[in-house]
């Protein structure tokens, strides 16, 4: 009886261990979960250029003292000084490919801008030395706007596209992506902007718009970036990674 038992006992045994091995030899071959320290490292590929509490990071577009910016309550605020009042910020360091994200809120009627591969210049203002992604309040504006002249577009050159911006007061978010010559704009989680710096389209649009008689708009393939103090605005979160 006995015998007959383990006889009985043995195929199940078999089938088990079977199953057994086959469960280890896959465990090997499974992919790890992410792990913290993963996670850590993909985060410090971003830089922050304002934290809430200083401005380490900008510098004027022509150098000098600090004038026309605040940082008041985690925020860094403009004073609206005007496009020619120079008192312009741009970041101490210039970034080729990149990833920017910043937010923004604008009061009633009030303009700002961001500006990439900002070049320093005594002989031109920062609107003339890169291109520029437009933050205006269109709604609260005094004159009337041409659609390459509202929040998210390339400034003069490229209308966005499906953009939303937040009524006044309200915190938006924007990232600019440029992997040259390729450049977009994104508003509140929406591409509305999608480019090629120096191609046939761009060179066009550039002949017969506002920066015709600027030579070196937009030609830089590196730069800073740049905040505007034209309006009254406030940024916070402002970070980038090089790409």
């Amino acid at each position: 009886m006995h015998h007959v038992r383990l006889l009985l006992f043995l195929p199940f045994m078999l089938v088990l261990l079977g199953s057994c091995a086959q469960r280890g030899g896959e465990t090997p071959d499974a992919p790890p979960p992410p792990s913290s320290a993963a996670e850590a490292a993909a985060s410090d590929d971003w830089v922050t250029l304002f934290d809430g509490t200083g401005t380490d990071n900008w510098r004027m577009y022509n150098g000098g003292t600090l004038t026309g910016w605040e940082v008041a309550d985690g925020e860094l605020r403009a004073s609206g000084a005007g496009w020619d009042a120079d008192q312009d910020l741009i970041t101490r360091d210039a970034y080729d490919d990149f990833e920017f994200e910043a937010e923004w809120k604008l009061e009633a009627g009030q303009s700002s801008g961001i500006f990439y591969h900002v070049q320093p210049s005594a002989d031109q203002p920062i609107y003339e030395s890169a291109p520029e992604y437009q933050v205006i309040d269109a709604t609260g504006w005094s004159d009337p706007l041409e659609p390459n002249q509202l929040t998210a577009g390339n400034y003069a050159m490229h209308a966005p596209e499906n953009a939303t911006p937040k009524p006044v007061g309200e915190w938006n978010t924007t990232r600019i992506v440029v992997r040259y010559p390729r450049v977009e704009h994104w508003l509140n989680g929406q591409k509305v902007v999608d480019y090629t710096l120096g191609d046939e389209d761009w060179q066009a649009r550039k002949a017969a718009g506002k920066w015709k008689d600027v030579t070196d708009y937009g030609t830089a393939r590196s730069g800073h970036i740049g905040l505007q103090n034209a309006g009254k605005v406030a940024y916070r979160n402002v970070r980038i990674r090089e790409l």
